[in-house]
């Protein structure tokens, strides 16, 4: 039984959003809604009281963090988000009634009504498309123009998992620790995708902006 994950290597993440831009793509989403989104982190001084340049920033990719303990999947009425075999959760739009309360119960805000279809739709982890044998890779991965995006089995761990150009992580990664491991702040749901942060200190939810806003994760 798989557990299919993403990993970012944040350090190599330019904020250049080309990941949100072929899953807009590749998913037909509807103007103004995101399965996947990159938000700035910072900046902030390396040291209190210091200015720029001397300050610390990186940008975090936000989407569904098919979480194990997923709230969304607890909550529906219907039983149209499900946790599947293969470790993703998955929305079936035939069963799904559009009533939002999976969109109350995520802690990350990455769900959205789809106002023509009356469907709650998310990052599905391009399954759809994997299953029908249309690419190998979610294309949020093979599009990743900073190789900072990685997809595989958590079950076989990080360092097999694919890149864009066929790399293994293991093979083509700068070195990392365990403590350069990080995951988005676990309220109970326990978040499967993971982050390598060696150059910055991680901030979780902290210093979160997105288009010149605060953005805090406040469920």
């Amino acid at each position: 039984m798989a557990h299919m994950a993403i990993v970012t290597d944040i350090d190599r993440c330019s904020g250049c959003h080309t990941c949100t831009v072929a899953c807009k793509v590749v998913n037909k989403q509807p103007i103004g809604k995101y399965w996947t989104r990159v938000v700035r982190v910072g900046p902030w001084p390396r040291e209190e009281g210091g200015n720029w340049p001397d300050v610390d920033m990186y940008f975090l990719n936000l989407s569904c963090q098919h979480c194990n303990n997923a709230p969304c999947v607890e909550i529906c009425p219907t039983g149209a988000t499900t946790k599947e075999e293969d470790g993703s959760v998955q929305i079936n739009a035939d069963v799904c009634i559009g009533c939002q309360l999976c969109m109350t119960a995520c802690p990350y805000d990455v769900r959205y009504l789809n106002e023509e279809t009356g469907v709650v739709q998310k990052c599905n982890m391009c399954k759809d498309h994997i299953d029908a044998g249309e690419f190998d890779l979610p294309r949020c991965v093979s599009q990743c123009t900073g190789m900072a995006r990685w997809y595989g089995d958590l079950d076989e761990g990080i360092e097999s998992f694919k890149g864009p150009r066929g790399q293994t992580l293991g093979e083509y990664l700068e070195q990392f620790e365990d403590a350069n491991i990080y995951k988005l702040p676990d309220m109970g749901n326990d978040p499967s995708y993971l982050y390598i942060l060696r150059k910055a200190e991680w901030q979780g939810a902290e210093k979160l902006t997105w288009e010149g806003l605060d953005y805090q994760f406040v469920k």
